[in-house]
């Protein structure tokens, strides 16, 4: 028997599978979410939500408070698409060149929104819930931002909850793990300075792009000499940036790094044997290489407390069978920046599905997946009414 909250929600579900469409056909990227703003904001508004604007620029957050409790629940939705061009083919895709929904941010925003037209309708639980809806998560610093604005000082949460689209997930499954589940992410500059000079005669110069091809290749030895084989790492050199002709030896290249862990010790490990090496490196040619720490994202640490609600939740509506154990991952979440202000809380996917022609987040086929619509909103109803008892 289907749980009586899913069924109450299926009574709108087309309405915000339209929704999601429209959102998918106006994509907007980090920090530059004014009408998808816009749109939540009206939304909120109209069911009767307190409405708060400007949070990181674009960013939203409604209140609602029922009855005398005490406690305060945040849900968070991010809203930004990604600067790539969308190869769906849907009848709903972008309308906009360079900017796509690839990600599935207009199935999260869409979620929160069909979850929280419910909750302002049937009204059925006691103290505050704050939906957070954030901007510039692909830049994975939306949410750093918020907090820097104040976000928990002006909307404090006693515990908080994000979720994530995952493809390759059976459809509907609930992922859970507790602990580290998605890495810190670092993006780093080197800039190496050397002596330029004619092609024809190196003994004159001191050559830049030697110098980075040196260094690119050290710093492969971080994860399989300094770190140990339990810990998960990445150091990927993803651009080298030299040269404009064959005859010219370069006296600058600008190398761009990320680094992945899931672990901060392993992460601040990482980030000063990287330092340490180029500037080596770089000496021992007799060059200069100066480092820039560009941005970066911690941990994804989820609270098992957090994560045993959201599976006792999750075993009420769907069945116990819902609720699948999830492997870390190396990708990054900006939200980790909010559960390491607040650590009572966690961050869980619902699975895309699983079949063999269901495209990856970022992959210019990729399409959300509007079967689990339904599925998110019950669950943020449920936590909400369950938690805010």
């Amino acid at each position: 028997m289907t749980h009586p909250l899913i069924e109450a929600l299926r009574v709108n579900e087309a309405q915000f599978i339209r929704l999601r469409r429209r959102f998918h056909q106006q994509p907007e990227i980090g920090f530059e979410e004014h009408k998808t703003s816009d749109e939540v904001a009206n939304l909120l508004s109209q069911w009767g939500y307190e409405v708060h604007r400007g949070l990181a620029g674009t960013g939203v957050v409604g209140t609602l408070r029922l009855g005398e409790g005490k406690k305060r629940l945040g849900l968070r939705a991010d809203m930004d698409a990604l600067p790539m061009q969308e190869k769906s083919g849907k009848a709903w895709a972008s309308r906009t060149d360079g900017r796509f929904h690839g990600c599935g941010h207009d199935g999260h925003t869409t979620t929160l929104l069909f979850a929280a037209e419910y909750l302002a309708r049937t009204r059925r639980f006691n103290g505050t819930l704050n939906l957070i809806f954030q901007p510039a998560e692909e830049l994975l610093y939306g949410g750093r931002v918020m907090l820097e604005d104040g976000l928990f000082e002006q909307f404090p949460c006693d515990t908080i909850f994000g979720l994530h689209n995952m493809p390759g997930q059976p459809l509907g499954k609930i992922g859970l793990r507790d602990g580290a589940m998605m890495a810190s992410s670092d993006t780093l500059h080197i800039e190496v300075n050397g002596v330029g000079g004619h092609g024809a005669m190196p003994e004159h110069t001191v050559d830049a792009t030697l110098v980075a091809c040196h260094i690119a290749l050290a710093l492969q030895t971080i994860v399989s000499r300094n770190i140990t084989p339990f810990e998960p790492a990445v150091v990927t050199v993803g651009s080298i940036q030299a040269g404009s002709a064959p005859n010219i030896i370069n006296e600058k290249v600008l190398m761009k790094l990320t680094v992945r862990t899931l672990n901060e010790q392993v992460r601040k490990t990482i980030l000063q044997r990287i330092h340490d090496i180029a500037v080596a490196q770089a000496e021992s040619f007799n060059a200069v290489a100066t480092l820039t720490h560009v941005n970066g994202s911690p941990v994804l640490v989820n609270d098992p407390d957090a994560n045993a609600l959201v599976r006792t939740v999750a075993g009420t509506l769907f069945g116990e069978e819902s609720v699948v154990q999830a492997p870390p991952f190396m990708g990054s979440e900006d939200f980790a920046f909010m559960l390491e202000r607040n650590p009572n809380g966690c961050y869980f996917t619902i699975g895309a599905g699983d079949e063999a022609d269901r495209c990856m987040v970022h992959n210019p086929g990729y399409d959300f997946n509007d079967d689990i619509l339904l599925t998110g909103a019950a669950l943020w109803c449920g936590l909400t009414e369950h938690y805010l008892r």
